[in-house]
């Protein structure tokens, strides 16, 4: 689960570390009266989405001057001028693509001093399964293509979970930033800090893009952009309370809500299985037979009836999608249970592309026989090889 970048600060400021003081206006009429609260003379207005490259973004059918979701105002009516101009408005970034996302939030901080812009982030690494630091002297809006034409600009290391985190840690992360004299304690604090906040809020990233020297020669964190992991939501009710549904897939979101396993892609064949590595697998057989998958969904070993009757609507849902693939081994999860779901969002949602249905395991037999007996035009296929050419090539045509 992601949060924005406001409520990321605050959870940075609870835990003690420097960032600057900000307002949320959720209204276009109450900007005036936040900029105001805060001290200026420079005020930074940020579009709230979730998304990174906001700086460089754009406004769709913007008028002239209003470029980028982060604009710096020298007053407290330019500030609430540039409130009004985001508000409400579609920021197309880099990594929304063309849809772009629409903002509903706006956050107003203090302007800093900057005198150098450093980039900090922590993550999970899935090969050494601990917490990896990514360090790099060259912060800012251009990481991505520091990472890709300079990588020996950023250093990686991991911290071994049997020690923790360590004094030296927070040196190295100074020393390979070049921070000197006040500047390294600031930082061997900051880096035990997040480390801890990290962990204790079961966090899968907490990216610091840019951390930054000020003027005074002091860290603080200018930007702030966090993920958490979403199985372990139920002992974090804080950062739960922190979810914003509007910036979430609506086809996720209803997933969500009953517990299925379901990331929307850009491809033209959903997908409906049984396991998370058959479902990998399938979308790769989709993929050798010339076609795209258009969803990853997983419907668990225990799904019920009315759980198959939702993922079957949430794929129909997805107007992207021209073929369906059902693909079930029956272990814990019956055939025929498959079967009666499909049934059911078939009668309710309508078929309107080709539907192939390869059924094997627990209840197969009587799984194809409901299915046969329903009378839908359903293509049946013996294996995952036949069913994924099949599929492929009814929306071929």
């Amino acid at each position: 689960m992601n949060i924005h970048e406001y409520q990321a600060k605050g959870l940075l400021r609870a835990a003690g570390v420097p960032v600057s003081d900000g307002r949320i206006v959720l209204r276009a009429e109450e900007a005036k009266a936040a900029a105001g609260e805060l001290d200026g003379p420079l005020w930074v207005v940020k579009a709230q989405i979730h998304a990174g490259g906001r700086g460089k973004g754009s406004f769709k059918e913007a008028s002239a001057g209003e470029k980028g979701g982060v604009r710096l105002a020298k007053s407290v009516a330019e500030a609430e001028e540039m409130t009004k101009q985001m508000l409400g408005r579609t920021l197309v970034t880099h990594q929304t693509g063309p849809a772009g996302k629409q903002v509903n939030r706006i956050y107003i901080e203090d302007g800093s001093d900057i005198e150098r812009e450093l980039y900090l982030a922590l993550l999970v690494d899935r090969q050494t399964s601990r917490v990896s630091f990514v360090v790099s002297t060259e912060g800012g809006m251009d990481i991505e293509e520091v990472a890709a034409s300079t990588p020996e600009k950023i250093l990686s290391f991991s911290v071994d979970p049997a020690t923790g985190i360590q004094g030296f840690h927070g040196r190295r992360v100074a020393f390979a930033l070049g921070l000197e004299g006040k500047q390294v304690k600031q930082c061997v604090d900051l880096v035990g800090k997040l480390y801890r906040f990290f962990i204790e809020k079961d966090a899968e990233m907490v990216e610091i893009n840019p951390l930054i020297v000020t003027d005074k020669g002091d860290l603080k964190c200018l930007d702030a952009k966090m993920g958490f992991d979403s199985n372990a939501l139920y002992r974090q009710s804080d950062i739960l309370a922190l979810r914003d549904e509007t910036e979430e897939d609506a086809k996720e979101l209803a997933a969500s809500k009953y517990d299925l396993n379901y990331i929307a892609l850009d491809g033209e064949i959903g997908c409906m299985v049984n396991g998370a590595g058959l479902a990998m697998a399938t979308m790769d057989i989709i993929k050798l037979y010339g076609s795209e998958p258009a969803n990853f969904l997983d419907v668990g070993g225990g799904a019920t009836k009315e759980k198959v009757t939702e993922a079957f609507k949430i794929i129909t849902s997805d107007p992207n999608v021209k073929g369906i693939l059902v693909n079930i081994f029956g272990g814990i999860m019956r055939c025929d249970i498959i079967a009666e779901g499909v049934i059911a969002a078939v009668k309710e949602v309508g078929l309107q592309v080709p539907l192939v249905v390869r059924l094997e395991g627990t209840n197969v037999e009587k799984g194809k026989e409901i299915i046969e007996a329903s009378g839908l035009n359903v293509i049946a296929a013996d294996n995952l090889s036949d069913a994924a050419e099949k599929i492929v090539k009814a929306v071929k045509g």
